[in-house]
């Protein structure tokens, strides 16, 4: 086995937990740079699986399955931040070199833990969680103080994409709510007079190198990511600058290696709000792949090689534009868009994520627009909009 300080030349394996589209894109960024992928996921059809050199269908902590990863790969990450820990700590103790370690991806596994750690560099950053209350059991329900009201219902674990949350505005509502999740672990979050929503994508290398990229600005529709925008409109310098060093602080606290996004709400008042942390690329995090010097899928390759980060310099504005399998149904039956249509515009990069099934919500790709002026790519992306038939 390699020294753990040792590079991780292309031509060696690397492995990735979950097959979902995060994991296609790095499996093509891996293989442009000459590594080859295997994918551990259950489901035969998984787009990363389809095109890594070998798929593992197994459960991702069948025994078999990590040592077969663990004797082909030479280090491994995940796609997504609810594969088990467990998983990640069965590799690593089979030697593999885990990029990053299950501690990072555990504390965003987890919205209390998230919300508890979020607020231990509160006062160093200047900026925390939202104000919120943990609802473990009934008597909790009790503690509920007005002023969280009206507010934001999430259960602790598996929420995503809008899944697993609720907005709840009086106490009626909230112990309703609360019983139709099944009484389990909640965090209710109090509703922030929000301005608009931004991400900050870091990264940083086995050797304490840590990296940002352009904070992105972001709009959601019905709980999904609909459009990421970069540089940021509606962000002001001093702003970008202390969300970025918050960032940073994270990533180092977690004492975690690889790509991380953390999401933070950026309110009227101009005060600044840590939302979540997702523990791998992020959705607003795809502008990278065309937009700068180097993408957020080849940045976790070289930081799981051990090889030196690469610049994260924003090279054209840009905005990304989820896709979604609405894109096929919206006109009664399942038609494919006029992808011909949208890429008449040279601005417009497509990528599709090699799933068979389009359905509502479901994400099927995004579009990353590029051009020499952000109005240029502002009104690319809308002509897009048009074509798509994409609801507003």
């Amino acid at each position: 086995m390699a020294d753990r300080l040792d590079p991780i030349l292309p031509g060696s394996y690397l492995g990735v937990l979950g097959g979902g589209q995060l994991g296609r894109m790095f499996t093509h960024a891996a293989q442009a740079m000459g590594y080859k992928v295997c994918v551990l996921d259950p489901d035969i059809n998984s787009p990363a699986g389809a095109v890594a050199e070998k798929h593992i269908q197994a459960d991702y902590i069948d025994q078999a399955a990590l040592k077969e990863m663990a004797r082909l790969c030479a280090a491994a990450s995940t796609e997504f931040e609810n594969v088990p820990a467990q998983a990640l700590d069965q590799l690593e103790a089979l030697g593999v070199y885990v990029a990053p370690k299950s501690g990072g991806v555990s504390v965003a596994q987890n919205r209390i833990t998230e919300k508890k750690f979020l607020a231990t560099w509160q006062v160093e950053a200047g900026i925390g969680p939202a104000n919120h209350l943990v609802i473990e059991r009934e008597a909790d329900l009790t503690q509920v103080t007005e002023d969280l009201l009206p507010g934001i219902l999430k259960t602790a674990r598996m929420g995503y994409d809008g899944k697993g949350q609720v907005t709840v505005h009086t106490r009626a509502e909230l112990e309703n709510a609360w019983v139709a999740f099944g009484r389990i672990a909640c965090v209710l979050e109090k509703r922030m007079d929000l301005d608009f929503e931004v991400s900050a994508l870091v990264a940083r290398g086995h050797d304490d190198e840590v990296l940002a990229y352009p904070v992105a600005q972001n709009i959601h529709k019905n709980g999904i990511l609909h459009t990421t925008t970069v540089p940021a409109p509606s962000l002001k310098p001093e702003q970008e600058i202390k969300i970025i060093e918050a960032a940073k602080a994270i990533i180092r606290r977690l004492d975690y290696v690889g790509v991380l996004c953390v999401e933070f709400f950026v309110l009227k008042s101009g005060d600044i709000v840590a939302n979540e942390i997702a523990p791998r690329p992020h959705n607003s995090g795809h502008y990278t792949q065309n937009a700068c010097v180097t993408s957020q899928f080849e940045q976790q390759v070289r930081a799981m090689a051990r090889v030196p980060l690469g610049s994260t310099r924003l090279v054209q504005p840009s905005i990304m534009l989820n896709i979604l399998g609405d894109e096929w149904l919206n006109t009664g039956s399942q038609i494919e868009p006029s992808w011909n249509v949208v890429l008449a515009d040279s601005c417009a990069k497509l990528h599709l994520y090699g799933k068979a099934e389009p359905r509502v919500a479901r994400k099927m790709g995004h579009i990353n627009f590029v051009g020499s002026t952000s109005a240029d790519v502002a009104n690319a992306c809308d002509q897009a909009i048009k074509v798509l038939r994409i609801k507003r």
